[in-house]
């Protein structure tokens, strides 16, 4: 029996990468499944591809963000699971933060996962048959690092955000949780390594190798490796689990 039968699933930001191997966890585990992502043309290949839908949601613009809520129901005919996966990473030293870069970061991950989780519980809250919501949190919102304030910030407002969520909306039956990823391979790793390599002055490669290196594990993460994770959260296992944010990092985080 799959673990997910008969529920629907809308993940943002899973055209590619994290997002996409979430979506097709889902479909393995019995879900309908949305892709919801602002490049429509790749997020309809990459849900032709699993059998999933595809709908158009910027979570920067709130009239997206309905709309594409509003487009997913109508395809699936409700919304039990909601993922706040979409995110932008940045870097640079405290002294060359320009505000831009902070309020582009920022509207993305926090603002965009606040104002989608509001418009997801309040459908659920409509329906009254309770939900899921798993945000993407990270290890960098545990802690501070030199080059990455605006990012480590916007992930630890993430965490704050699911607990505030997670501790109202469980008397609706809608349980918020995040999963907070180490250091996890793929395309975005080429922007993450050329941050590095211009503030650190390290030659192209060298930083990811060693974060890889670093970890406990042996490796760095692979998109597969959150999948269980975010199929547990989203499980009938999970329902007395409120507000609580987990590390699935390889060991680089203790908490």
């Amino acid at each position: 029996m799959t673990r997910l039968a008969g529920k629907r699933a809308l993940i943002t930001g899973a055209a590619r990468g994290i997002g996409l191997a979430f979506a097709r966890a889902y479909r393995a585990e019995g879900a309908a499944v949305t892709i919801a992502d602002i490049d429509l043309p790749r997020a309809q290949d990459a849900a032709a591809g699993i059998g999933a839908q595809a709908v158009h949601l910027d979570v920067c613009d709130p009239a997206s963000i309905e709309a594409g809520m509003d487009d997913a129901i109508a395809a699936m005919g409700g919304i039990d699971i909601v993922i706040n996966n979409a995110a932008l990473f940045t870097a640079a030293p405290i002294t060359e933060i320009t505000r831009a870069d902070y309020d582009r970061v920022f509207a993305v991950n926090v603002a965009g996962t606040l104002f989608t989780l509001q418009a997801a519980a309040k459908r659920m809250i409509a329906q009254d048959t309770g939900g899921k919501i798993i945000n993407m949190a990270s290890q960098a919102g545990r802690r501070g690092e030199a080059l990455v304030a605006v990012y480590c910030a916007s992930k630890a407002a993430v965490i704050s955000l699911t607990q505030s969520a997670g501790l109202d909306l469980i008397r609706h039956g809608i349980n918020v949780n995040a999963i907070a990823p180490g250091v996890v391979d793929g395309e975005h790793w080429d922007g993450v390594d050329a941050f590095f390599a211009r503030y650190e002055g390290k030659a192209p490669g060298q930083k990811k190798r060693e974060v890889g290196e670093a970890v406990p594990y042996g490796r760095m993460g692979r998109a597969e490796d959150l999948t269980g994770m975010a199929v547990f959260l989203a499980s009938s296992e999970a329902d007395y689990i409120v507000a609580q944010t987990y590390n699935v990092d390889g060991g680089n985080w203790m908490s």
